[in-house]
């Protein structure tokens, strides 16, 4: 398996078991809340957020600078 595919995979389950930690230790009261009232729901954005941010990790691309002045 590529090194970013396990780094997005890796970020996609911390944000699903971060997600239900927040639904469960924080949540919503009231119940009116569109992310944090159900635990699947805060799960999944969990999941997509840390997919997100840990797929900006990936370190295969390079920069060349190329300045000719």
């Amino acid at each position: 398996m590529k090194k970013s595919t396990v780094l997005t995979l890796t970020g996609v389950a911390a944000g699903g078991i971060l997600g239900f930690l927040y639904w469960k230790f924080v949540g919503c009261a009231s119940g009116a809340c569109a992310i944090t009232s159900k635990p699947l729901n805060s799960s999944l954005y969990g999941m997509l957020m840390g997919g997100l941010l840990f797929s900006n990790f990936n370190s295969t691309k390079k920069i060349k600078n190329d300045s000719t002045n």
